[in-house]
Parts: structure tokens; C-alpha cells; sequence
């Protein structure tokens, strides 16, 4: 069993490349990314905003 504090310090988004789609739960045919710094997590968000990709 992993310890509370590493779950709580884990974010995830599914990514779709061809329908520029982020998803923040998962999806078929996305690739996860996983992200242990949420610091890292909003720059990662930051970057597909700038790219225009929608959320879901």
C-alpha cells in the first residue's frame, strides 16, 4: 500500500495528440502523463492551452 502522501501528490491528464484533447480522467486512445509536482502538472496544462487544445 503506498503511503496517503504519495497519492495525494500525484496528478494525471490524458492527452490526444490528433483530436487536441486534454482530459483530466481517463480516456481510450490518450496517452497519461503523470506528474508528482503540481508545479509541473500547471506548466504542462499552461503548454496545451497555448496550443489550443480542449479540456474535458
Amino acid at each position: 500500500m503506498e503511503p496517503k502522501n504519495a497519492v495525494e501528490n500525484l496528478w494525471r491528464v490524458w492527452v490526444d495528440t490528433k483530436r487536441r484533447i486534454v482530459s483530466f480522467h481517463e480516456e481510450e486512445g490518450c496517452k497519461m502523463l503523470e506528474f508528482r509536482s503540481h508545479d509541473l502538472f500547471l506548466s504542462c496544462v499552461d503548454q496545451y492551452s497555448g496550443k489550443q487544445y480542449r479540456y474535458q
